[in-house]
C-alpha cells in the first residue's frame, strides 16, 4: 500500500530554492512508472513530450499532441497521486496566446496537471503571461529546447559562448517577468546554468546543466535503462531494466517452444469428479 506523503505545492518551489533544498524530478510517461516514482518518493513527476520518443518511437518530440498528453497525464496522476505533476505543452499547442490558454486549461481540467510548461524565452513572454494571467501555474524552458531541434540542426549543446549565455540569461529574466513560476534549463555548460539560476528568483530545474539548479530532472526510462537506443551524456544509468526484460522474454520464449510453459503450477485445474464427468460426456459424443 502506498504511504501517504505531503504533496509539493507551487509556493513551496520558490521556498525550496531560497532554502537551498533540492527538488527531485523524473520524466514519467505512464502508469507503471508513476507507481515506481510514487513509491520512491520523487517530488515532481514531469509528463514530458519526450514520451513521443521513449514510448512511441518518434525521432523527436514534434509529433506529440495535446490529446496524447492529456491521456498520459491522467495515467500518471493515477499512479503518483502524491507527486506534483508538471506537464509539457506540445509543439504548436502554444503558437498564439489564445491557443496556449485553451490548451493549458485542457491539461489542467482534463489531464489534472498541477503545472504546465512550454518552451522559449523573450519570444514567448507574451504567451507565458497570457497563460499565467488565466490562472494557470506555468513554467518555460531555456537552453536546448527540443521544439527548436530543426533550427539547431539536431539536439545540440547551447550556451557555448559568453554571448550565447547572456542571451539565455535574458530569456530567463523575461520568463520571470512574464509571471512564470519557474523554468527548465537543458543542455548548457554547468557554469552557464549557475549564472542563469542566480539571475532569477523563481524555481529552476536542470537536465544536462550541472548541479546549480534547485531541481534536477532525468527521464525515468533513461535512468532505469528502459530506453537504451542511445544515452545522452548527462544521463546516469541507475539500472538496466531493458537487459532484464529481454532476458526474461527470451527465457519465456524458450520455455514455450520447449513445451515446459505453462506447467501445472501455472494452469487451472478442475475438480476430479468434474474432469471425469467431462471425459464421459466427450466419450458419449464420439
Amino acid at each position: 500500500m502506498t504511504q501517504e506523503r505531503k504533496k509539493l505545492t507551487v509556493p513551496e518551489l520558490a521556498q525550496r530554492k531560497r532554502a537551498g533544498e533540492k527538488v527531485v524530478m523524473a520524466s514519467i510517461p505512464d502508469y507503471p512508472t508513476a507507481v515506481w516514482a510514487e513509491r520512491a518518493g520523487i517530488d515532481i513527476a514531469a509528463v514530458g513530450d519526450s514520451l513521443g520518443m521513449v514510448s512511441y518511437g518518434f525521432a523527436n518530440t514534434l509529433p506529440v499532441t495535446i490529446d496524447m498528453m492529456v491521456a498520459h497525464t491522467q495515467a500518471v496522476k493515477r499512479g503518483a497521486p502524491n507527486c506534483m505533476v508538471l506537464v509539457a505543452m506540445t509543439y504548436g499547442s502554444y503558437a498564439t496566446p489564445d491557443l496556449a490558454v485553451m490548451n493549458a486549461l485542457r491539461l489542467m481540467k482534463e489531464g489534472g496537471a498541477d503545472v504546465v510548461k512550454m518552451q522559449g524565452g523573450k519570444d514567448k513572454a507574451h504567451i507565458i503571461k497570457a497563460v499565467a494571467d488565466a490562472g494557470v501555474p506555468v513554467m518555460s524552458h531555456v537552453g536546448m529546447c527540443p521544439h527548436f531541434v530543426h533550427q539547431y540542426g539536431g539536439f545540440k549543446l547551447q550556451g557555448r559562448t559568453a554571448d550565447e549565455a547572456m542571451r539565455i540569461i535574458e530569456d530567463a529574466r523575461a520568463i520571470e517577468e512574464a509571471g512564470a513560476i519557474g523554468f527548465e534549463i537543458e543542455a548548457v555548460p554547468a557554469a552557464v546554468a549557475k549564472a542563469v539560476d542566480e539571475a532569477v528568483d523563481i524555481f529552476t530545474f536542470g537536465i544536462g546543466a550541472g548541479p546549480a539548479s534547485c531541481g534536477q530532472l532525468l527521464l525515468a526510462f533513461d535512468l532505469l535503462g528502459v530506453f537504451d537506443q542511445f544515452k545522452p551524456k548527462f544521463t546516469k544509468r541507475y539500472a538496466q531494466i531493458s537487459d532484464i526484460a529481454v532476458d526474461a522474454m527470451r527465457r519465456y520464449a524458450e520455455e514455450v517452444r520447449a513445451g515446459t510453459f505453462p506447467d501445472a503450477d501455472h494452469s487451472y485445474s478442475m475438480k476430479p469428479e468434474e474432469a471425469q464427468r467431462l471425459a464421459e460426456l466427450l466419450a458419449a459424443k464420439r
